[in-house]
């Protein structure tokens, strides 16, 4: 059942072809104010900081030679955080991060005059990496996601790590957290919004229009939604790549039936091993596609 509810998900945002990352844009929109970056932190971390120029921004803007960006960068204290949004379950998360801090931390050294070949240690700030992740996918609360998940299969132990804390931040979700950031709940609020006039309406512009409407009259993110209403309508609405767009949603269909079938597989008590072969033989996978397929 919870098999062909998912598909029927799938099939209702296929038809009214969503956008899914407007809501990586529209996470920087509501988080780009040093006063709500901070609130959000301290729900996270459970602090009470109070002044905002504790808390300096790092964001890189562009990573050029991988033509990524991410979403909100910032050091406190001796913290240097990431924070990543993710309405699509990647679990390519931590490498992406590696690939981030690096940058930061190369920024922040040559910022701060370091001499990396110098006879005395260097103090770095402490890498923390976040994920806010409202996805249709299920997920608990809080979960981890790590660069070594990723890893061939080797012995002894490996040169890098990098841990991702995924938090869900789906409406009903984190709701300690929620509380303790009225910005953060604001936002899961709207992204709910937006998903259920969608399943209603024809118009993926109507279907937010309805949504930002009811989210003023109930003052949720108003003071957002009033002044900035046709940027973040353009936001929402921004064109993407139709054919890209369509051959995401084939591969992750495919995806969705091998997972299923790999479920359904273990359920017989299927060996994984076995079931491995199957996947390389009936999907032509090589193995760490097929390694990839066991691990989701």
């Amino acid at each position: 059942m919870k098999f062909r509810i998912r598909y029927g998900l799938q099939a209702v945002f296929r038809r009214i072809h969503i956008n899914r990352q407007y809501k990586d844009r529209l996470f920087r929109m509501v988080f780009r104010r040093k006063r709500e970056l901070l609130d959000l932190y301290n729900a996270v971390n459970g602090t009470e900081y109070t002044n905002v120029d504790d808390l300096t921004v790092i964001t890189i803007d562009d990573v050029i030679y991988l033509g990524m960006k991410n979403d909100i960068a910032f050091l406190i204290g001796c913290d240097m955080n990431l924070y990543e949004h993710q309405s699509s379950w990647n679990p390519n998360m931590p490498l992406r991060g590696l690939l981030y801090f690096a940058d930061m931390l190369r920024g922040y050294i040559e910022k701060n005059g370091l001499d990396i070949y110098s006879s005395g240690k260097i103090k770095l700030p402490v890498p923390r990496y976040i994920i806010f992740y409202n996805g249709t996918r299920e997920a608990p609360d809080k979960s981890e996601m790590r660069l070594s998940d990723s890893f061939m299969e080797y012995a002894g132990e490996a040169a890098l790590e990098c841990r991702a804390v995924l938090l869900n931040i789906n409406k009903g979700y984190n709701k300690k957290i929620m509380d303790k950031c009225k910005r953060l709940s604001d936002y899961a609020y709207f992204i709910q919004a937006v998903r259920d006039f969608a399943v209603k309406e024809q118009s993926l512009e109507k279907a937010v229009s309805l949504a930002v409407e009811e989210c003023i009259e109930k003052d949720i993110l108003a003071d957002i939604l009033r002044k900035n209403r046709a940027e973040v309508m353009n936001v929402v609405l921004t064109s993407y790549n139709v054919k890209q767009h369509n051959q995401t949603l084939k591969r992750e269909g495919r995806e969705e039936g091998i997972r299923a079938m790999v479920e359904v597989c273990r359920e017989l008590d299927i060996p994984d091993a076995i079931i491995k072969e199957k996947l390389k033989e009936k999907f032509n996978l090589n193995d760490m596609d097929a390694d990839r397929m066991l691990d989701n």
